[in-house]
Parts: structure tokens; C-alpha cells; sequence
């Protein structure tokens, strides 16, 4: 399991803030971490502060001009820290309008998807619940599956914002069977007044036996557990809430 950082973003302002956030992800039970939401630190130090703690770097958030602008740059920081996965956090906005859309940043996204597999990288896109508006017959999601080149882009499903776009999280883990070894895990608790909010993985109404099942069945290497908002709760209690819960349903720390 891995500790998605952006759920611990006001707590990653400073490499002083960092280094105690990451010995805290540690004392909870994670042996990984994703990098998203980290203020500024030298990337050398961010791997230094990793390797005390024990905990592998086992993929990020990179921005999208990053991606385009300073692919270098990016490729250079992921073999420094020894991680494979290099992900896209969402769609640039100027592309979820229409299919042709979303067309066109398949194309992109398969060209950068290639210069990274040339390097030993890992491209993947993380989904939030707009890529389940339709086009016709097709939803960009489906569009990103069917138009990118499944040897150059992979996906990191999210399984709450499956559920949030209408969608069956477990089929599509399925779908995508040998294009994800990363998922995001977290759980959506549907309130008295309707509300859907974000929950400790366990604590909600998602079905995630049959969300693990289908992660096993397809062999994802990484569970990477993320809570967007935490509604008043220390999200390091967050984050421990879905460890154990996770880790009573099997899953490896």
C-alpha cells in the first residue's frame, strides 16, 4: 500500500514539514508513498528523507507542463528516486469539451507515453468522474481507452470518481487489465441530505471486495490510498482508518 501525499498537502509546506510527514506515513504501517502535493524540496533531498524513513517512491503527479515542456527534467527526477510511474493528475480542461477533445489529447498523451517507455518509465492517467460525460455513443473515458497506444499509456483508476461518473469501478479495473499497476483506493459515504463526500476506505458505501477482487485478479502492484478532504478529522487518522481497514481485507502494507 502507498500513502498518496496530496492527501497530507498542509502538512508538506516545508522540507521540515515533509520529513515529519513521511516518518509519520511510516509509523502508521505504509511502505510507499506517492508524490503530489509536496512543497518545494530539492529532489535529491525528498529521496534522502524517503530512503531514511523506508519508503519507496512508487509513482507521482507530475503537471501537465511539465509533461510537455520539461520532459527531461521529469524523467531525470523519477530515475533519481527509482520510480517507474509518472502520472497525469487530469485532463487540461481545454480538452474535456468534446470527443475530438479528447481525441487529441489521446494523441499527445501516447507521444509522451512513448518518450517515457523509451526511458524505462511508466505513463499513467488518473481519472476524476468528467471523463464519464458522453459523446454520442462513447464516453471520453472510453475514448482515452480506445485511442491511446496501450504499449505507451497506462491508467491509474480512481475508483472513487468511477463511482461518482456513473460508472462500475470493479468492471472497469477489469477493462483495463494490463494497462494498471497503479489504482487510487479510497471509499464515498453518501449522507442524510444526499451529499456524497469522500471516506476512509471501509467507512463508505462502495463495494471494495469486489473493487480488491477485480485489483487482484488483473495484478495491480500498488494501492495508493487517497482522501481528498477529510471533513474536520486529522487526515493522518484518515489515512490509518483506511490502512487497517485495507489491511483486514488482505491487502499487503
Amino acid at each position: 500500500m502507498a500513502a498518496q501525499l496530496y492527501t497530507l498537502r498542509e502538512h508538506l509546506k516545508t522540507p521540515e514539514d515533509i520529513a515529519s510527514t513521511l516518518k509519520k506515513v511510516k509509523e502508521i504501517g505504509y511502505n510507499a508513498v506517492q508524490v503530489s502535493g509536496v512543497g518545494p524540496i530539492d529532489n535529491q533531498a525528498l529521496k534522502e528523507l524517503a530512503d531514511r524513513e523506508g519508503l519507496t517512491i512508487c509513482a507521482t503527479h507530475i503537471g501537465y507542463g511539465d509533461l510537455t515542456e520539461r520532459l527531461d527534467e521529469v524523467i531525470a527526477k523519477h530515475k533519481l528516486w527509482g520510480c517507474q510511474y509518472v502520472g497525469l493528475g487530469g485532463l487540461p480542461g481545454d480538452y474535456r469539451k468534446s470527443a475530438e477533445g479528447y481525441s487529441e489529447f489521446a494523441k499527445i498523451a501516447s507521444d509522451i507515453g512513448r518518450k517515457l517507455k523509451a526511458e524505462g518509465l511508466t505513463f499513467i492517467y488518473h481519472n476524476h468522474s468528467f471523463e464519464f460525460a458522453k459523446f454520442g455513443a462513447k464516453t471520453g473515458m472510453d475514448i482515452l481507452f480506445d485511442e491511446t497506444d496501450p504499449a505507451a499509456v497506462d491508467f491509474e483508476l480512481d475508483v472513487y470518481w468511477v463511482q461518482a461518473g456513473g460508472a462500475d469501478p470493479a468492471d472497469w479495473i477489469r477493462k483495463v487489465n494490463g494497462r494498471m499497476k497503479v489504482v487510487h483506493l479510497k471509499d464515498m459515504a453518501v449522507m442524510g441530505d444526499r451529499e456524497q463526500r469522500f471516506a476512509e476506505v471501509g467507512e463508505g458505501n462502495m463495494n471494495f471486495t469486489r473493487i480488491l477482487e477485480a485489483c487482484r485478479e488483473i495484478g495491480v502492484e500498488w494501492g495508493a490510498v487517497e482522501q481528498d478532504q477529510t471533513y474536520g478529522r486529522d487526515p493522518f487518522e484518515s489515512l490509518a482508518i483506511s490502512f487497517n481497514h485495507l489491511r483486514r481485507m488482505g491487502v499487503d502494507a
